[in-house]
């Protein structure tokens, strides 16, 4: 016998005023559907939804929130589209390359539907700026692609009193809930009941260092906008207690239940998010690190050093830096990176610094003095000595 779910949370949105002719013939769909019908079209129509991001999660959820009807969708996001977003980012295109990606997905969202009433919030969302935005909106969606602002929306979410969506993805594999420290029904939870803590700087990828499959995005995504319209309308049961995770390559999706923690401190107050992350780390030693003009000053005067780069292989095989050596950060943490180590002195890079500067404090405690970390990383030197180098 099969043990009945928790009952459907009560609608998010009051209706609006009734449907016009036109909303009735383009959400027809929709009307058709006993459970929805016009009630759950006029909810949509007054619904007020924020997503954060316009890359690989928000645009698909984008598009498919404003056909469905949501009358006012606010977009944050404060990056440009670049070709390498066009792979998965489907609400731009290639004319949009360069563009402020909140103004790229506003031009999508309207051609769409031009019943949707689009903001853009051309911002990085920080803890000076997130209660009073999210107080214009009735549900968040969340698609950051960073620990600092994935916490930060739950704590804001959480002191709002608002629901949320939240997604991830990487490679091949997706994750999806909704979080709602206090939901009507008791069953009150946060990211931080489910991951407390944010994993080490550089012990978990992002997409651009390692990767997603486009498609993922959208399968992904597309389950956040599903749960977004059961909130706003009351329908179905939600993700609120739930975490589902989706696997591409073996096409299954498994659910965990997920539960208050109980020994979780109240969240009372937003505090520092990059620090929290390990964004923002110690200063490390000036012997330590080394900038980008300064290996360039380095090179171009024949000093004898090694160049290591530490990311991993497929990254390598689109770009580098011209003389270096790959040996993959994984085998310095399988303790074997360090035995083909060229003599002398070692520079280290890796994209942006993070990895790098933390495989060059592994090896100076152990010893290795003689070894320093790319401050920026190869993109860092990519601007202001390769600007021709391929990026990702």
């Amino acid at each position: 016998m099969q043990v009945p779910g928790p009952s459907p949370l009560p609608p998010l949105v009051a209706p609006a005023a009734e449907l016009t002719r036109d909303e009735i013939a383009r959400y027809s769909r929709h009307l058709l559907i006993p459970e929805f019908g016009a009630l759950g079209q006029r909810r949509l129509k007054n619904a007020r939804v924020l997503v954060i991001g316009a890359g690989g999660l928000g645009a698909p959820t984008l598009l498919y929130l404003a056909a469905a009807g949501v009358g006012t969708i606010g977009i944050v996001d404060f990056d440009v589209v670049d070709e390498s977003n066009l792979q998965r980012q489907i609400i731009h295109g290639q004319a949009d390359v360069g563009r402020l990606k909140t103004h790229s997905a506003a031009d999508s969202i309207r051609a769409i539907n031009p019943l949707v009433d689009v903001v853009c919030h051309d911002l990085q969302l920080t803890s000076d700026n997130v209660a009073d935005l999210f107080a214009g909106y009735d549900l968040i969606l969340d698609g950051a692609d960073n620990f600092a602002t994935r916490y930060l929306v739950n704590d804001a979410a959480a002191l709002a009193g608002k629901p949320y969506v939240w997604g991830s993805i990487l490679r091949f594999s997706g994750q999806v809930s909704v979080f709602w420290d206090a939901a009507p029904d008791g069953r009150g939870v946060t990211l931080r009941d489910v991951f407390p803590e944010p994993p080490a700087p550089g012990t978990v990828p992002s997409c651009a260092e390692g990767g997603v499959l486009g498609v993922l995005c959208g399968a992904v995504a597309s389950l956040m906008g599903t749960e977004a319209i059961k909130l706003i309308t009351g329908i179905g049961q939600s993700l609120l207690g739930r975490l589902l995770l989706y696997d591409a390559l073996a096409m299954t999706h498994r659910t965990l239940n997920v539960a208050r923690d109980p020994a979780r401190a109240p969240i009372t107050e937003l505090i520092d998010y990059e620090l929290f992350c390990g964004v923002v780390p110690d200063a490390a030693p000036a012997e330590a690190s080394i900038s980008p003009a300064e290996l360039h000053r380095l090179r171009a005067e024949a000093v004898p050093l090694a160049l290591v780069d530490v990311r991993e292989p497929a990254e390598w095989e689109i770009n580098r830096i011209d003389g270096a050596v790959l040996i993959p950060k994984s085998e310095f943490d399988a303790g074997t990176g360090a035995d083909r180590l060229p003599p002398g002195r070692v520079v280290l890079y890796c994209k942006s610094g993070v990895r790098s500067a933390a495989v060059a404090e592994t090896l100076r405690a152990a010893g290795v003095d003689d070894v320093v970390s790319l401050t920026g990383g190869i993109l860092a030197w990519a601007q202001q000595f390769d600007p021709d180098m391929v990026s990702y």
